[in-house]
Protein backbone atom coordinates (compact mmCIF):
# COMPACT_ATOMS: atom_id res chain seq x y z
CA UNK A 1 0.00 0.00 0.00
CA UNK A 2 1.64 3.22 -0.84
CA UNK A 3 2.09 6.20 1.73
CA UNK A 4 -0.24 8.77 1.51
CA UNK A 5 1.88 12.17 0.33
CA UNK A 6 0.92 15.35 2.33
CA UNK A 7 -1.41 17.79 0.75
CA UNK A 8 0.52 20.86 -0.41
CA UNK A 9 -0.65 24.19 -0.04
CA UNK A 10 0.37 26.54 -1.99
CA UNK A 11 0.81 30.05 -0.39
CA UNK A 12 0.73 33.28 -2.19
CA UNK A 13 4.29 33.72 -3.11
CA UNK A 14 4.31 30.78 -5.55
CA UNK A 15 6.24 28.10 -3.18
CA UNK A 16 4.45 25.06 -2.24
CA UNK A 17 4.24 24.21 1.57
CA UNK A 18 3.83 21.15 2.70
CA UNK A 19 0.93 20.34 5.09
CA UNK A 20 2.04 19.11 7.83
CA UNK A 21 0.71 17.01 11.09
CA UNK A 22 3.37 17.58 13.51
CA UNK A 23 3.40 20.46 15.97
CA UNK A 24 6.17 22.54 13.84
CA UNK A 25 3.98 22.49 10.88
CA UNK A 26 0.92 23.69 12.65
CA UNK A 27 2.82 26.40 14.76
CA UNK A 28 3.82 27.75 11.63
CA UNK A 29 0.74 27.57 9.95
CA UNK A 30 -1.47 28.82 12.63
CA UNK A 31 1.39 32.02 13.33
CA UNK A 32 1.55 32.70 9.61
CA UNK A 33 -2.55 32.87 9.42
CA UNK A 34 -1.95 35.00 12.76
CA UNK A 35 -0.09 37.46 11.08
CA UNK A 36 -1.73 37.75 8.01
CA UNK A 37 -5.12 38.44 9.45
CA UNK A 38 -3.75 40.48 12.22
CA UNK A 39 -1.97 43.12 9.87
CA UNK A 40 -2.90 46.56 10.60
CA UNK A 41 -3.51 47.15 6.83
CA UNK A 42 -5.29 44.36 6.51
CA UNK A 43 -7.75 45.43 9.70
CA UNK A 44 -8.10 48.97 7.99
CA UNK A 45 -9.47 47.57 5.25
CA UNK A 46 -11.97 45.33 6.36
CA UNK A 47 -12.83 47.94 8.75
CA UNK A 48 -13.27 50.60 5.65
CA UNK A 49 -15.36 48.03 3.46
CA UNK A 50 -17.66 47.31 6.98
CA UNK A 51 -18.06 51.01 7.32
CA UNK A 52 -16.28 51.09 10.73
CA UNK A 53 -13.49 52.59 12.40
CA UNK A 54 -12.69 50.41 15.19
CA UNK A 55 -9.33 49.58 16.08
CA UNK A 56 -8.59 46.11 16.25
CA UNK A 57 -9.13 45.48 20.05
CA UNK A 58 -12.27 47.31 19.82
CA UNK A 59 -13.58 45.21 17.02
CA UNK A 60 -12.81 42.50 19.07
CA UNK A 61 -14.19 43.57 22.22
CA UNK A 62 -17.33 44.85 20.20
CA UNK A 63 -17.94 41.88 18.83
CA UNK A 64 -17.73 40.13 22.35
CA UNK A 65 -20.11 42.14 23.81
CA UNK A 66 -22.56 42.18 20.90
CA UNK A 67 -22.53 37.79 21.62
CA UNK A 68 -22.55 38.06 25.44
CA UNK A 69 -24.25 39.53 28.18
CA UNK A 70 -23.11 42.81 30.24
CA UNK A 71 -19.27 41.64 31.37
CA UNK A 72 -16.63 43.84 33.37
CA UNK A 73 -13.65 44.85 30.56
CA UNK A 74 -11.56 42.38 32.96
CA UNK A 75 -13.63 39.63 32.07
CA UNK A 76 -13.48 40.60 28.46
CA UNK A 77 -9.95 40.89 28.53
CA UNK A 78 -9.30 37.37 29.64
CA UNK A 79 -11.84 35.63 27.44
CA UNK A 80 -10.39 37.77 24.50
CA UNK A 81 -6.48 37.07 25.73
CA UNK A 82 -5.82 40.54 25.33
CA UNK A 83 -3.93 42.86 27.97
CA UNK A 84 -6.47 44.91 30.73
CA UNK A 85 -5.85 48.10 29.78
CA UNK A 86 -6.41 48.49 26.17
CA UNK A 87 -9.73 46.72 27.19
CA UNK A 88 -10.43 48.94 29.79
CA UNK A 89 -9.60 52.12 27.46
CA UNK A 90 -11.37 50.54 23.92
CA UNK A 91 -15.15 50.87 25.98
CA UNK A 92 -14.88 54.24 26.44
CA UNK A 93 -14.28 54.72 22.64
CA UNK A 94 -16.98 52.63 21.57
CA UNK A 95 -19.29 54.10 23.95
CA UNK A 96 -18.58 57.78 22.09
CA UNK A 97 -19.32 55.84 18.90
CA UNK A 98 -22.78 54.82 19.91
CA UNK A 99 -21.83 51.39 19.84
CA UNK A 100 -21.44 50.23 24.10
CA UNK A 101 -22.79 51.55 27.05
CA UNK A 102 -20.86 51.03 30.44
CA UNK A 103 -23.59 50.39 33.16
CA UNK A 104 -23.70 49.39 36.72
CA UNK A 105 -22.36 45.79 38.00
CA UNK A 106 -25.01 44.40 39.96
CA UNK A 107 -22.81 43.00 42.28
CA UNK A 108 -20.59 46.10 43.01
CA UNK A 109 -21.24 49.13 42.67
CA UNK A 110 -18.21 51.00 42.05
CA UNK A 111 -17.49 48.42 39.11
CA UNK A 112 -18.99 48.60 35.33
CA UNK A 113 -20.20 46.60 32.82
CA UNK A 114 -19.46 46.93 29.11
CA UNK A 115 -23.27 46.22 26.96
CA UNK A 116 -24.38 46.76 23.38
CA UNK A 117 -26.31 49.69 22.83
CA UNK A 118 -29.11 49.12 19.73
CA UNK A 119 -26.42 49.78 17.57
CA UNK A 120 -23.36 47.22 19.19
CA UNK A 121 -24.86 44.27 17.49
CA UNK A 122 -25.34 46.22 14.10
CA UNK A 123 -21.89 47.12 13.63
CA UNK A 124 -20.43 44.04 15.14
CA UNK A 125 -22.66 41.97 12.29
CA UNK A 126 -20.69 44.30 9.53
CA UNK A 127 -17.07 42.89 11.03
CA UNK A 128 -18.31 39.82 10.80
CA UNK A 129 -20.06 39.86 7.32
CA UNK A 130 -16.81 41.66 5.81
CA UNK A 131 -14.64 38.74 7.73
CA UNK A 132 -16.73 36.11 5.85
CA UNK A 133 -16.92 37.34 2.75
CA UNK A 134 -13.08 36.99 2.74
CA UNK A 135 -13.83 33.31 4.16
CA UNK A 136 -16.22 32.60 1.35
CA UNK A 137 -13.44 33.15 -1.40
CA UNK A 138 -10.16 31.40 0.38
CA UNK A 139 -11.87 27.84 0.32
CA UNK A 140 -13.81 28.39 -2.99
CA UNK A 141 -11.53 25.32 -5.07
CA UNK A 142 -11.23 23.01 -1.59
CA UNK A 143 -13.47 19.69 -1.94
CA UNK A 144 -16.46 19.75 0.43
CA UNK A 145 -14.98 17.20 2.88
CA UNK A 146 -11.81 19.11 3.47
CA UNK A 147 -14.20 22.44 4.24
CA UNK A 148 -16.13 20.31 6.78
CA UNK A 149 -12.98 18.20 8.41
CA UNK A 150 -11.61 22.18 8.79
CA UNK A 151 -14.60 23.56 10.12
CA UNK A 152 -15.05 20.50 12.75
CA UNK A 153 -11.77 20.63 14.19
CA UNK A 154 -10.56 24.56 13.79
CA UNK A 155 -12.80 25.35 16.59
CA UNK A 156 -11.67 22.88 18.91
CA UNK A 157 -7.80 22.95 17.95
CA UNK A 158 -8.30 26.99 18.94
CA UNK A 159 -10.67 26.05 22.00
CA UNK A 160 -6.99 23.29 22.99
CA UNK A 161 -5.05 26.48 22.49
CA UNK A 162 -6.85 28.83 24.40
CA UNK A 163 -7.47 26.78 27.07
CA UNK A 164 -3.32 25.68 27.10
CA UNK A 165 -2.31 29.89 26.72
CA UNK A 166 -4.70 30.88 29.56
CA UNK A 167 -3.23 27.92 31.55
CA UNK A 168 0.26 29.07 31.37
CA UNK A 169 3.45 27.80 29.54
CA UNK A 170 5.94 25.87 31.46
CA UNK A 171 9.39 26.87 31.68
Amino acid sequence: MPTPQPTVVSAPTGVPLPASPDPVGIERALARVTHLVGRVRQHERLMAVAGLSPDRVAAAILRHAAGSDPLRPGTTAARLSVEASPATRQPGRLEKDGRVQRVPDPEDRRARRVRPTEAGPTAADRIREVNLRGMRVVPVDRPPEDLRLLAELFPRMVGDFVARAEAGIEP
